[in-house]
């Protein structure tokens, strides 16, 4: 019989309760990890994207749950108005004492098609179609866990060097492929007024992940409905909502919120925004329900943009780590388009 507490606290979590794809607080700075459709949405010609999440470390410590991701984008002029993207993602998610560890790679391509501009062509409207292809890898150390047959009685300890009884020989990895999709619309009214709403759908082969079941297993298919913009408050202030849903199998997870950005608009000053974000889940089918608050913090110069958040706990789970949740940080570099004719495109 296993040792089910060691179990579930380093091998269960990651198929069950953790089962969905890792998610970022600041999924607006996350593009290509949201939408495959958002390849070459950006003020500039290049754009590269990378974010940090450390999740439950006041819980796990040095085994927290940690994903890391680096996104490049690098738009070309098509026909007319039109333009084509390519793009390249890695993502890195790994935790619990069994290190369990998701590993992506992904090469992308999106087509923006201009369907259109105001009269006195103030505003823009586009449409952005997106896929991804790319391979998936899990890897868990089951000899990171111990056993009831491991344990001694007579000296009441573990003894890891005994024969567990259980065969885990040649299930601690699983390759897969990928695929995802995904669309969007987005309309520019001028430098600080802007709309986007965009859906994707990850994982569409649905890949076995099993590392018991060669055929079993699969990993549900993520749909996301994603949206935002930017309203002008004054000449310096505007505000940035944005929303996204996401269902993947029986999980739901949505966050919501809004950020404010002040600038005075000259040429090498320091645009400031700041902004809090409720994230809802359904709980484990038990209803959603408020999951965490999180604040941001982001500092924008020129093409650059560095952004930090910091979720506090509000489930039940605040009892045991004290509301505190998870720290995130984001970095992007947008290269300026330097074309005569710039493509406008939304504040993410």
């Amino acid at each position: 019989m296993r040792h089910w507490l060691t179990l579930l606290c380093a091998c269960f979590l990651p198929f069950v309760l953790w089962s969905q794809d890792p998610r970022f607080s600041q999924f607006y700075n996350a593009p290509l990890q949201v939408n495959p459709a958002m390849a070459g949405v950006s003020q500039g010609a290049t754009r590269v994207s990378i974010n940090y999440r450390n999740l439950y470390s006041s819980l796990l410590a040095t085994r927290a749950f940690q994903t890391y991701a680096f996104g490049l984008e690098r738009r070309f002029k098509a026909v007319k108005r039109d333009y084509f993207a390519l793009s390249f993602y890695a993502q890195n998610d790994q935790a619990g004492l069994a290190n369990y560890r998701k590993i992506n790679v992904q090469i992308g391509g999106s087509y923006m098609k201009h369907l259109g501009s105001s009269r006195r062509g103030s505003s823009d409207q586009y449409l952005v179609a997106g896929v991804q292809a790319g391979l998936g890898q899990q890897t868990i150390g089951f000899d990171n866990l111990w056993f009831s047959a491991q344990y001694n009685t007579a000296i009441n300890k573990i003894d890891y060097n005994a024969d567990s009884k259980e065969n885990f020989s040649g299930l601690s990895s699983r390759i897969y492929t990928e695929l995802n999709a995904g669309l969007l619309w987005y309309t520019v009214f001028d430098e600080n007024a802007s709309f986007y709403l965009g859906a994707a759908a990850h994982h569409i082969n649905q890949p076995a992940i099993s590392f018991i079941v060669p055929d079993g297993d699969p990993l549900y298919m993520r749909m996301t409905l994603h949206g935002g913009g930017e309203i002008p408050i004054t000449d310096q202030f505007s505000t940035l909502p944005a929303f996204q849903v996401m269902k993947q199998g029986p999980s739901l997870s949505a966050t919501l919120g809004n950020n404010v950005r002040y600038s005075n608009h000259y040429r090498r000053e320091l645009a400031l925004r700041a902004g809090a974000w409720a994230h809802f889940n359904n709980r484990f089918n038990q209803g959603i329900g408020l999951d965490a608050i999180t604040f941001t913090a982001i500092f924008e110069l020129e093409g650059w943009n560095l952004g930090f958040s910091y979720d506090v706990t509000t489930s039940a789970l605040r009892s045991s780590n004290y509301y505190r949740g998870a720290f995130e940080t984001s970095f992007i570099y947008t290269r300026p388009d330097k074309s005569r004719k710039k493509l406008a495109c939304p504040k993410l």
